[in-house]
């Protein structure tokens, strides 16, 4: 049996009787030509190129669209200060964990250099019991006073590993991947705070200023962008197309069309006005958050000065305090092995040694994250991370 065709427009279904299978005509696209193809008959036909181009241009008559270029540009540059502050404030909280790791690697060290001292002290009053010159009050005391201060350390290493753990995750690392950096214990370094002065300039150095100023500009443009669609828009349009078997004919067998077109909004019921009301809304308030981040800014760096001013006044009493501690202390331990004074004095010595030594290096570490945080308020001191690559290029 010969097989059945159909024939006709494209798209007509070929059918042959003899395999049972049914086949459309299948097209292909590239770009914008297309290539239809017969086929599920005995003979070929020719192959069909077509090619459209169609165009549109849009007069910005009443600045609309270079409104709209000003707000995205300027969206562009809130999004990059967005970024800069993200990048700022891990700086910061890095610098701040550092000296936290390196106040709680000081503490334990003064609570294990008192303890052994205390140790000495616990031995001394052993000896004097023994021999019969004080009672066994004073050892309970010696004991109480060493047990205190043994009870501390477990509480410094673990500030000490808490610290160093979020080190680890803030550089991108796993917990106890930084613990090797700090095993000589080092003094915490102090940033040069100098004379600050706050001016306005030097706050717009805060990427949260400059990204809430970016987002007031954005939000004003787009007024514009509203206000243009109030009034009529002029378009020009254009096509070419062709429609030839041949690739090499496709030029002389094309043919275009140039027309141009006005339309303006009617009939609208008022919403594109509604729809300025609700940008200029808008604008108003990106001003207000603008105007808070400001604030915020002035107070922050206020606040740090203040902050560097008396954690350095405090700092330098606590070390008048600490060398007056150390020599009452050294004294006492003498004068109670001689027998002048009773173990009390001894006992509110080393107490009071302890408290001034762990209270200096903890004003040492607040003067020095007052300045981390100073340099964070002006936003600067660290210099400006490179903006990350895009997520194609990290995981293809």
């Amino acid at each position: 049996m010969r097989p059945a065709r159909e024939c006709g427009k494209p798209g007509a279904a070929l059918k042959s009787t003899r395999s049972g299978i049914v086949a459309d005509a299948r097209f292909r696209h590239l770009g914008v030509a297309t290539r239809g193809r017969w086929a599920g008959s005995a003979d070929t036909g020719p192959n069909d190129l077509r090619r459209r181009l169609d165009a549109r241009y849009e007069l910005d008559l009443f600045g609309g669209q270079r409104r709209a270029v000003q707000a995205s540009t300027a969206d562009l540059a809130a999004v990059e200060a967005n970024l800069h502050s993200t990048q700022l404030t891990i700086a910061a909280e890095v610098a701040l964990n550092y000296v936290a790791a390196r106040l709680a690697q000081r503490q334990l060290a003064i609570a294990r250099a008192n303890l052994g001292s205390q140790d000495e002290t616990l031995q001394i009053v052993q000896w004097r019991v023994q021999a019969g010159l004080v009672g066994a009050l004073d050892l309970e005391q010696s004991r109480q006073l060493r047990a205190q201060t043994a009870a501390t350390v477990p509480l410094r290493e673990q500030a000490l590993s808490s610290a160093l753990n979020r080190l680890s995750v803030l550089t991108g690392s796993a917990p106890g991947a930084v613990d090797a950096l700090f095993a000589p214990v080092t003094p915490i370094p102090m940033a040069v705070a100098g004379e600050v002065s706050v001016p306005a300039e030097m706050l717009r150095r805060r990427p949260d200023v400059t990204a809430a100023e970016r987002t007031l500009i954005a939000e004003t443009a787009r007024i514009g962008v509203r206000e243009a669609d109030l009034y009529p828009s002029l378009g020009l349009a254009g096509s070419i197309s062709g429609n030839t078997s041949n690739w090499g004919d496709l030029t002389n067998a094309s043919f275009g069309s140039l027309a141009a077109g006005l339309t303006a909004p009617i009939f609208q019921g008022g919403r594109l006005r509604a729809a300025v009301e609700q940008q200029r809304a808008a604008a108003i308030q990106a001003l207000a958050v603008y105007r808070d981040t400001v604030l915020v800014a002035l107070e922050e760096s206020e606040n740090a000065l203040i902050a560097i001013s008396v954690t350095e006044q405090r700092e330098r009493e606590l070390a008048i305090a600490e060398e007056a501690a150390r020599n009452a202390t050294v004294l006492a331990r003498s004068q109670y092995q001689a027998g002048i004074i009773d173990f009390n004095s001894l006992l509110d010595s080393e107490r009071s040694l302890l408290t001034t030594e762990t209270s200096r290096a903890a004003a040492h570490a607040d003067r020095a994250a007052a300045a981390v945080q100073l340099y964070k308020a002006l936003g600067g001191g660290w210099e400006r991370a490179p903006a990350p690559r895009s997520l194609t290029s990290t995981f293809p």
